[in-house]
This record gives structure tokens, C-alpha cells and sequence, in this order.
């Protein structure tokens, strides 16, 4: 009798490596939400509604919604924790074929015009600062290729930057906070003390309210990126839950310290003359030339969400490519191979999203642009 020899190994799929923690995916989670808009656009919902109840309710809501977001997409991870996120959810429980069209969407304009937008925003607040004999697409190109490179050198030192980033974030919301709520003035002593609504219910009240709402959705977008990370997180399915409603959690109580200062400080209706809060809050307490120090630190926050966007980029295409052939990227299934190959895809269609296209239209047109407003 022929015997069939079936010893020999079918080569095994490309595997991320799993080494971040819950505090690694945390700050992922946090630094996917949180852009510069929270220094900034505060002033499009105290235009819509004129009650500190109001105004403060608007980003309670907010985040009510994104943390029921977050628990599902925790659910998600707990029963796929597979790298991919939306793309690996859509290729289970829909088809390959639809899963397929939206790793394309991702990697052509979601993910990689997203990425050059915040890219260009960050490289003409970072011109301000500093100044260098390079246009806006060049410094963006340069700041996508050297985040790029970081990411190719693992996963560790991908993770160690975007905390570290995550963390300056914090620092600075933080100072905010605490100088608006000891050095800063309050605009009235009684500006918590007025109506809860400021006309009655009614269908107009309700408009108002859903208008106040979408600037404070578009701030707590983001979130949902984590997941595209999934096969990077050690225990995925108990770490990267955890880490979604940690950092949904903690992005809420970040925004509404911010939002409360800046109606202490600004009142409702100085806080909607203002398009700028943030530095005017710091231009009461420290005066003209610390606001200006402030304002351009704080502006040049339009910066961290492209590191986070970086950084779950490549393991989404990474994800695409490895089973769909989206990207090419199969290869030996270490970080010096498939993934390196799915990381200079995407900076590639960076620098031809910059190169082509006209800054203030990316930043007009991309999905990313309300994180930058």
C-alpha cells in the first residue's frame, strides 16, 4: 500500500507579537480620542445651548455614548481578538467580500488621509513654532517617515512613544485645569447657579441639543481604533475590554474638567464668543505671554492623533494584506517583515495623499478634521 506522508507542516500565518499591557492599550485608547478640539471647538456648543447645565450635559451625554460604544467594541475583542478591528468583525460576520472593500476604504482614504491631514495640520502649528526652510507637505512628509521608521522597530518602542505622547497630553489638560481653577477669576460668582434650560421644552430645545451634540461626538470619536491592535495586547481578551472602557472613562472625566473650567472662567456666553477658550482661560490667569506659550502647545496637540493613527494603521493593513492579499504584506511573520511591509505601504499613500492634494483640502475633506477643529 502507497502511504501518504502528512508529517510535514502547512507554513503557519504571519503572527503579531503580543507585548502590550493594559496600560499600553490604554493609552492607545485615550490618545486614539483625544486631539486638539478639546482646547478649541468647546465654543460651537455653548453656541447652541447658553446654560452651564446645558453645556456640561451636552459632553456627559457624549460620553454616555461612546462608552456604550465602548462596551460593545469590548465585547468584540473579548469574542474576536484578532488584529483588524472593524475590517476582522466584518470579514466574521459578514462576507470576506464586504470585509475586503473596507481594508481598501481603510488603507486608500480612511486611515491614510486621515493620517496626512492631522500630519499637515501639525506641520504648519509646528512652523509657527519653529522655524524651518521646509513647506507644510515637507515637514508632514517627514513626521509620517520617522514615525513610520519608529514603528518598525517594534512594538515596544511604537508603544513607549505613544504613551509617553499620551501622558504630555494629559499633563497639559491637566495644567489647564488647575491653573483655570486656582489663578484664573470665575466669570460670575453665581454662574452655576442659573436655570437648568434656557427655553422650554420643547422641539427647538431638543434641536439645540442634537446640535451641541455633534461636535462633542466627533471629540470622543477614536476609541474604536484600539481594537485594530488586538493581536499586539497580551490576554486581548481581557486587557483590551478593560483598556476601552478605562480610557473611554477616563477621556470623559479629562473633558469635562475642561469644559467646567472653561464655563467658571468664561461663563456660557464668554465661552461662545470665544474660538479659542483654552487660551483665553490661560491669558486670564498668566496673562498675554503665557497664553501665547500656551496656545501654541496646546494647538500642536493636532499632533498626537497622528502618532495614533500610525500606530493602528499598520496592523490593519498588516490584517488586510495577510489574509486578502490587500497589501502584500505576507512574509516571515516577525516585525522585520510583513509588518514593515504594511507600515511603507501606508507611508507611501501618506506622502501621495500630502504630495497631491492641497493642505487646507485635506484638512477640509478628511474624516480627521474634526479632531483638529
Amino acid at each position: 500500500m502507497n502511504s501518504v506522508d502528512n508529517s510535514t507542516e502547512s507554513p503557519r500565518a504571519p503572527q503579531l507579537a503580543a507585548r502590550l499591557g493594559l496600560f499600553d492599550a490604554t493609552m492607545i485608547v485615550m490618545g486614539g480620542i483625544i486631539g486638539s478640539g478639546i482646547f478649541i471647538n468647546s465654543y460651537v456648543v455653548a453656541r447652541q445651548v447658553h446654560t452651564p447645565a446645558l453645556i456640561l450635559g451636552a459632553w456627559v451625554i457624549g460620553g454616555v455614548v461612546a462608552l456604550f460604544g465602548a462596551f460593545i467594541y469590548a465585547e468584540l475583542a473579548a469574542r474576536l481578538p484578532k488584529a483588524g478591528g472593524q475590517y476582522a468583525y466584518l470579514r466574521e460576520a459578514y462576507h470576506p467580500a464586504l470585509a475586503f472593500l473596507y481594508g481598501w476604504a481603510l488603507l486608500l482614504v480612511i486611515q491614510t488621509g486621515g493620517m496626512a491631514a492631522v500630519a499637515v495640520t501639525f506641520a504648519k502649528y509646528l512652523r509657527v513654532l519653529v522655524a524651518v526652510p521646509l513647506s507644510d507637505a515637507s515637514v508632514a512628509a517627514i513626521v509620517l517617515a520617522g514615525l513610520a521608521i519608529i514603528n518598525c522597530l517594534g512594538v515596544r518602542a511604537d508603544s513607549a512613544v505613544q504613551s509617553a505622547l499620551m501622558i504630555l497630553k494629559i499633563l497639559a489638560i491637566g495644567a489647564l485645569v488647575v491653573i483655570g481653577l486656582t489663578s484664573a477669576a470665575p466669570a460670575a460668582s453665581n454662574v452655576f447657579s442659573r436655570p437648568i434650560l434656557d427655553r422650554p421644552v420643547s422641539l427647538d430645545l431638543l434641536t439645540a441639543v442634537g446640535a451641541a451634540l455633534t461636535p462633542v461626538l466627533f471629540a470622543y470619536g477614536g476609541w474604536q481604533t484600539a481594537n485594530f491592535i488586538a493581536a499586539e495586547v497580551r490576554e486581548p481578551s481581557r486587557n483590551l475590554p478593560r483598556a476601552l472602557v478605562l480610557g473611554v472613562i477616563g477621556v470623559i472625566l479629562l473633558y469635562l474638567a475642561v469644559n467646567f473650567v472653561y464655563v467658571r472662567v468664561l461663563g456660557p456666553s464668554g465661552l461662545a464668543a470665544s474660538t479659542t477658550p483654552a487660551t483665553d482661560v490661560m491669558q486670564r490667569a498668566l496673562g498675554a505671554a503665557g497664553a501665547d506659550r500656551a496656545a501654541r502647545l496646546f494647538r500642536n496637540g493636532a499632533g498626537r492623533p497622528v502618532f495614533s493613527q500610525r500606530g493602528v494603521g499598520g496592523p490593519a493593513a498588516s490584517c488586510s494584506g495577510g489574509r486578502d492579499s490587500l497589501a502584500s504584506c505576507r512574509g516571515n511573520g516577525h516585525r522585520a517583515g510583513w509588518a514593515i511591509r504594511a507600515d511603507s505601504e501606508l507611508c507611501r499613500l501618506d506622502g501621495l495623499h500630502i504630495l497631491r492634494a492641497d493642505g487646507d483640502m485635506l484638512v477640509r475633506f478628511s474624516p480627521a478634521r474634526f479632531e483638529q477643529r
